[in-house]
């Protein structure tokens, strides 16, 4: 026996296939749902309503919407070996273990509590024919009789469902052989319902096509039974309900359709046999039921999807895998609510699950015909716009039939979502997602364009990070900046002798793994070169997709002077590149203090202090640094000279609305290095302009360095990009007047 990965455990694959074909494991279960309660008690109701060409036209929209789902299940089933779980199996396998859980736990229960809810119908029929009978009685006792039945096997609840055939096809030919009632009640036609108020009574009358699809595991080849049987059934249950429209308009007058729910009793040729197949029709319902439930639930624990404490309910038992500790469970659930009595105010929350589950099962079939991936390649093909239509068809009509129940089943789905991607479940198997991705990428590559726009602008970062545990600042301030929306990728680069293509990869998923732990959504990037300096320069050239490349190099400072002049050549690399440049002098003993201050050295709206003034603005909109005050410091020579400067700049800064401070310092005959000193040292970060790499930049690079010696965390920001930076700040208006 196999065994596959899903969710956090190791569980077992199901036996391959079952015993039941086509007409037994698919075509029974679904007709004997589809000609159901709604036939026997409704109809007449129905044609009553809305007349005879009026109930035709609903049969048809009713059966289209079912036919299109039957369409998207079949081109699913015939793609893919679709084992135990039925409508979950294929909604995990197509849309990912979430979306299928979502689905498929409010599946399971939809599908238990209407064991309960059939059997108490039966019930409630038994008692009307036979009022010395105790109601809850009979429905315990029936609920006891389908799952013990259940439990022997899937076999003998089929064959059960043929003597209920053979029922509901008698009461059909003494409905056939009948004729017009007389006299009885009659109804005031004055309050007559509109047509999509009888449309959403009758609908659920044909969306019995599950029963069949539930039964996947026990089939000996789901591929070709599930489409042909569900197909089938769709098929003949529109015959059905096109012919009997005639007699109930020929016999009945509308009035009397209306006022009597059993006015097939009255019509038919053996009146008694209507009653046989409306006991039928319950129990073949709750049958099928208490068939599919314990498979769904069986499937959900199987896939991981459940609590590690649940997952013995993924077992099964004897050759056929059947489900008998998920039946018995199943049981339980129904039997508490036959204890409980009335369930006719969760009935529309269990339709919308249903009609939930038809429509993501539209949603499947429909994304992966048009994503075209190559493993989608179904027998049957259907144009996904066909299944966009059923699910938007689905939609439709939930909120036709309970505006209120669609609601909150909504809500109750994407709970479980919700819950289930926090549980990380990982699966064995690819989904649509991926498809998704790629070409919403492809798409937008495709349309991106090279030039840099400064209404769209944003640091898309590089960090030069080597092993991240080591230079956790780099990667945090850089976290910060992106705001997870920038594309931020952490590189690594190794000695080439020390690298294979297969611990590249391994150490990227590592890399990766922690990031997520420590909350940083980034890419990684690890590859080999002779040294860091070559590597660097090697990636800012190669790394990158059409127009979409890192426009900032993010990177710590090299202090040593025997790395000094390949550093320098790097920076004057990545500056020729037309890539900015952040170089992060790092206080080892403070890091980046209590982020309540940032101190921003301003020379102008040129490009370094245009840069520097989006990067405070971006770094104290963050989560680390909400809230903290930016400094604009400007140094004039004299008093007169400050209070005009101070003027400007606070102009500048209402312009802007970055929430900056403007801070002129009088030089008063100091140098630069002396004002820098003691106007920073409380800072938590420093921002300084760097000039353009030069033919004298390394000793450039190392007069910076003494300069800002013994400073707290400092930042050299570099502009290289062909972009003005001041209009990434300024209002339109504003941008035009400079």
């Amino acid at each position: 026996m196999s065994h596959t990965k899903a969710g956090n455990a190791s569980v077992p694959n199901p036996v391959s296939g079952g015993g039941l074909g086509t007409f037994d494991g698919v075509f029974t279960p679904s007709i004997l749902t589809i000609l159901g309660v709604i036939m026997y008690l409704r109809f007449g109701w129905v044609v009553g309503n809305v007349g005879l060409w009026g109930t035709l036209l609903i049969v048809t929209l009713s059966t289209a919407i079912t036919f299109l789902t039957g369409l998207s299940i079949s081109a699913i089933a015939t793609a893919q070996r679709v084992r135990v779980g039925g409508a979950y199996y294929m909604i995990s396998r197509s849309l990912g273990i979430e979306a299928g859980g979502a689905v498929g736990i409010p599946l399971y229960f939809a599908q238990a509590l209407s064991v309960a809810l059939y059997t108490i119908g039966f019930a409630e029929s038994v008692v009307d024919v036979f009022p010395s009978l105790d109601l809850k009685f009979v429905g315990i006792l029936t609920t006891v009789g389908v799952a013990l039945l259940a439990l022997k096997s899937a076999k003998a609840a089929i064959r059960v469902q043929y003597f209920i055939m053979a029922a509901i096809a008698l009461s059909l030919l003494s409905l056939f052989l009948g004729g017009p009632v007389e006299g009885g009640p009659e109804a005031d036609l004055s309050t007559r319902s509109s047509f999509w108020g009888v449309f959403a009574v009758f609908f659920p009358a044909v969306t019995g096509i599950m029963a069949g699809v539930n039964l996947s595991g026990d089939l000996r080849d789901p591929g070709r039974s599930i489409p042909r049987g569900t197909l089938l059934a769709i098929g003949a249950g529109y015959l059905v309900y096109m012919i009997i429209p005639f007699f109930l308009d020929r016999w009945a007058t509308p009035g009397q359709l209306i006022a009597d729910p059993l006015i097939m009793r009255r019509m038919a040729f053996w009146g008694d046999a209507i009653l046989l197949g409306v006991w039928g029709a319950t129990l073949s319902s709750a049958v099928g039921s208490i068939l599919g439930a314990p498979r769904v639930l069986q499937a959900l624990a199987r896939d991981g999807v459940l609590p590690a404490a649940f997952r013995f309910l993924g077992k099964g038992s004897g050759p056929e895998d059947e489900p008998r500790i998920g039946t018995a469970v199943t049981f339980g659930v129904a039997l508490t609510a036959v204890l409980l009595g009335d369930l006719n105010f969760i009935a529309p929350v269990l339709t919308m699950f249903f009609l939930t589950t038809y429509g993501v099962l539209n949603v499947a079939a429909g994304l992966e015909r048009f994503l075209g991936n190559p493993s989608f390649r179904p027998e049957l093909k259907v144009h996904w716009g066909w299944s966009l239509l059923g699910a938007l068809g689905c939609v439709g009509v939930m909120f036709l039939i309970n505006p209120a129940a669609t609601v909150a089943a909504t809500l109750i789905v994407a709970a479980i979502f919700l819950w289930l991607e926090r549980q990380e479940l990982h699966s064995a198997w690819g989904d649509v997602r991926r498809g998704i991705w790629m070409n919403l990428t492809r798409a937008g590559l495709l349309r991106l364009d090279a030039r840099p726009d400064a209404k769209n602008w944003r640091p898309h970062l590089l960090v030069l990070s080597g092993a991240p545990t080591r230079r956790w600042h780099l990667i945090d301030f850089a976290s910060s900046l992106s705001h997870n929306r920038a594309i931020l990728t952490v590189s690594t680069v190794l000695p080439r002798a020390r690298i294979t293509t297969e611990r590249a990869a391994a150490m990227e998923s590592t890399i990766r793994e922690y990031l997520l732990k420590q909350g940083v959504q980034a890419l990684v990037r690890v590859v080999a070169a002779p040294n860091p300096f070559v590597g660097a320069e090697r990636l800012v050239e190669l790394y990158g997709l059409g127009a979409l490349v890192p426009n900032t190099i993010l990177l710590g400072d090299s202090e040593n002077p025997e790395h000094r002049a390949a550093f320098c050549d790097m920076i004057a690399h990545f500056y020729g590149a037309r890539r900015n440049t952040l170089i992060i002098r790092h206080d080892e003993r403070r890091s980046f203090g209590r982020r309540r201050r940032i101190d921003v050295w301003w020379g102008g709206m040129k490009k370094n202090g245009s840069l520097m003034m989006i990067l405070a603005y971006l770094l104290r909109t963050s989560l680390h640094w909400r809230g903290a005050e930016v400094r604009i410091k400007m140094v004039t020579p004299t008093a007169e000279a400050a209070v005009v400067a101070h003027r400007n700049l606070e102009r500048v800064m209402s312009e802007l609305r970055t929430g900056a401070l403007p801070d002129v310092l009088v030089a008063g005959g100091r140098p630069f290095d002396e004002i820098l000193h003691a106007s920073s040292r409380d800072a938590d970060l420093v921002f300084l302009g760097m000039a353009e790499p030069r033919d004298d930049f390394e000793a450039y690079y190392e007069r910076l360095q003494r300069r800002v010696a013994g400073l707290p965390t400092t930042v050299f920001v570099l502009a290289a990009e062909d972009l003005a930076f001041g209009e990434v700040l300024l209002p339109q208006k504003a941008a035009d007047e400079t």
